[in-house]
C-alpha cells in the first residue's frame, strides 16, 4: 500500500500544491515568498517519489530546472510573460518536442526527437511556462485495438488512477490526468477527437477541457482525424485550465472566474445506462446547481444512435490519411503499412493486447477522396451539430450537462476497457467545446459533469463550469486505495 502520499500539505513551499491555483502562485512569486525554482523542485520531487506507483509521467526534462531559473529571472526584473511564466505543465506523450522524445507511446516513435516542437509547445514556451516532461497515453491515443486497454502503453506501461490504484484512469489522456490528481504538475496537456480529454479528467477527479476545433493549432500532434483532433488544458480547477486555454489558443477568452449560475439555464442527459449509482450522482449535482439558481431541465439530444453508426467508419479513413502524412515528417515506419509490420515483429508491441485491428480496417478503408467517406463525414458534421443546437434552442439553454463518466472500471489486460461513455460524442464530432468538472463520487471513484455548449462558447462554458465548481464542491485528493475489492465495473 503507498500511504498517503498525496496529502501535500504546505511543507517548505508554504503552499498545498492540491488546491493552489495559477494566479495565488503567481501572487507569491511577485512578492519573492515563492519561486519557480522551488516550486518545478517540489514536483519533480512528488514525480520522483509517487509517479513509480501510478505510472503517469513517462520522463521528466532535464532542462526543467533551467527553464525554472529563467523565469525567476524574470520575475525579478518585472519583465513576466504571462499567468504561465515558471508554472509546471506536463505534455501528453503524442505532442512533439525538439527536445525530448514524442512516442505516442509506441515503440516505432522511440527514436530520435521530432526536428521541432508542436505549435502549441512554442505558445506554451513563449508564455514563460516549465515544461516539466511528458506524460503516459494510451498508445496511439487508443486507436490501435478493438477491445485497447486506457492508460497502457508499450512506452510508458500501464497508468493507474491515484483513486484505486487497481481501476483505470480512462483514455487516452490517461497520464495527463493521473498525474494532475496526484499532484505531480500545476497543469497538463490533453489531446481528445472522442472523450480523451474529458473521459480521464472525469475518472481521475480533475478538470478538462476539449477546446473548439481549430482554436489549439494540431500542427505537431500525432493525429487521429483532423476532422475532430484537439489539443486542450487539464488542471485540477478551472481557473488554472482557462488561463492555459488561453495561451494555447493564442488570445484571450471570454472566461470570467466571477460568473454565477443565477439565471443559468441547464439541459441535463441523464444518460441512465450508466447506472443507478451515478445517476444520482447527477441527481445530487442538479440540486446544488438549482439551489444556486440555475434552472435544470431534463434533456435527451437527437441522433445519437446515428453518430454511433458513422463516426468510427469516418475516422478509419482519416486516421490512415493522417497518420501516413504525420509519419512521413518522423524517423522510424514511413507510413501506416510499415507501422502494422512494425507492430507484428516487435514482441514488446504485444505485452498487454495483441491487436492492431483498428490499424488493419484503417489500411482498407476507403480513402477519403471516396463519395462513401465524404457522405458519412458530412452527414456527421450535420447531425452533430444538430443534437446540440437544437436541444439548446427547444430549451433555451446555455449548457447541456452529461455524467462525464462511469466509476472507474478495474484495470484488466485480457478483458480491455468497458463499452464507450456516449456523453463526449455530440460535442467532439460537432467541433463544440466541453469541459468537465468534478461532480461527486460513487464510493471512493470520481464522477465527472460533462458541460458542453455551441462552436466556439469555449469562454462562455468555461465560466459556467467555474461556477459549477464552486457550487459543487466536490474535488477531493486520492487516498491511493490499493483496491476496494468487486465494486462498481462501470
Amino acid at each position: 500500500m503507498l500511504g498517503n502520499p498525496g496529502a501535500t500539505g504546505r511543507g517548505a513551499l508554504g503552499v498545498d500544491l492540491d488546491t493552489v491555483t495559477i494566479p495565488e502562485l503567481q501572487a507569491r512569486m511577485s512578492r519573492g515568498s515563492l519561486t519557480s525554482s522551488e516550486l518545478t523542485a517540489a514536483y519533480l520531487e512528488r514525480i520522483r517519489t509517487i509517479d513509480p506507483k501510478i505510472g503517469a509521467v513517462l520522463r521528466t526534462d532535464p532542462a526543467a530546472m533551467a527553464q525554472a531559473a529563467a523565469s525567476d529571472a524574470r520575475h525579478r526584473r518585472g519583465t513576466v510573460l504571462g499567468p504561465l511564466d515558471g508554472i509546471p505543465v506536463l505534455l501528453k506523450d503524442n505532442v512533439n518536442t525538439r527536445d525530448l522524445p514524442t512516442t505516442a507511446g509506441s515503440l516505432a516513435l522511440a527514436g530520435s526527437p521530432p526536428g521541432s516542437d508542436a505549435v502549441l509547445v512554442t505558445r506554451l514556451r513563449d508564455a514563460g511556462a516549465v515544461v516539466l516532461g511528458k506524460a503516459n497515453l494510451s498508445e496511439w491515443a487508443n486507436f490501435r485495438a478493438e477491445k485497447p486497454t486506457s492508460g497502457w502503453s508499450a512506452v510508458g506501461g500501464q497508468t493507474r488512477n491515484p483513486y484505486v490504484l487497481d481501476r483505470n484512469p480512462c483514455g487516452s489522456s490517461a497520464g495527463s490526468a493521473a498525474a494532475l490528481a496526484a499532484s505531480l504538475a500545476q497543469v497538463a496537456i490533453g489531446t481528445e477527437t472522442d472523450g480523451s480529454i474529458v473521459c480521464p479528467a472525469g475518472m481521475n477527479g480533475v478538470v478538462g477541457h476539449k477546446p473548439s476545433l481549430g482554436l489549439v493549432s494540431q500542427s505537431g500532434v500525432v493525429p487521429i482525424s483532423a476532422e475532430q483532433d484537439t489539443a486542450g488544458p487539464m488542471a485540477r480547477n478551472v481557473v488554472d485550465t482557462a488561463l492555459t486555454f488561453a495561451v494555447l489558443q493564442g488570445e484571450e477568452s471570454s472566461f470570467s472566474p466571477l460568473g454565477d449560475l443565477r439565471g443559468k439555464r441547464i439541459g441535463l442527459w441523464r444518460l441512465p445506462s450508466l447506472g443507478p449509482d451515478v445517476d444520482a450522482v447527477m441527481t445530487a449535482a442538479a440540486q446544488r446547481l438549482t439551489a444556486a439558481g440555475a434552472g435544470v431541465v431534463e434533456v435527451t439530444p437527437p441522433y445519437q444512435d446515428r453518430l454511433g453508426e458513422l463516426e468510427f467508419p469516418a475516422l478509419l479513413s482519416e486516421f490512415h490519411r493522417d497518420i501516413d502524412a504525420y509519419l512521413a515528417t518522423r524517423q522510424g515506419p514511413r507510413d501506416l503499412a510499415e507501422l502494422i509490420e512494425f507492430n507484428r515483429r516487435t514482441p514488446a508491441e504485444r505485452t498487454c493486447f495483441a491487436g492492431q485491428e483498428l490499424f488493419e480496417q484503417a489500411l482498407a478503408a476507403p480513402p477519403t477522396t471516396d463519395p462513401r467517406y465524404q457522405a458519412m463525414r458530412a452527414e456527421l458534421a450535420d447531425l452533430s451539430r444538430r443534437s446540440i443546437d437544437e436541444t439548446m434552442a427547444a430549451h433555451d439553454l446555455d449548457a447541456i450537462a452529461a455524467p462525464t463518466n462511469p466509476p472507474a472500471w478495474t484495470t484488466d489486460c485480457e478483458r480491455g476497457d468497458d463499452d464507450v461513455i456516449p456523453s463526449s460524442t455530440p460535442a467532439a464530432v460537432a467541433g463544440y467545446p466541453s469541459v468537465s468538472v468534478p461532480a461527486g463520487s460513487v464510493g471512493e471513484l470520481p464522477v465527472g459533469l460533462l458541460l458542453m455548449a455551441g462552436d466556439r462558447q469555449d469562454g462562455e462554458l468555461l465560466t459556467l463550469a467555474a461556477a459549477a465548481e464552486r457550487e459543487l464542491k466536490a474535488w477531493r485528493a486520492p487516498r491511493y486505495l490499493p483496491t476496494i475489492g468487486p465494486g462498481p465495473i462501470g
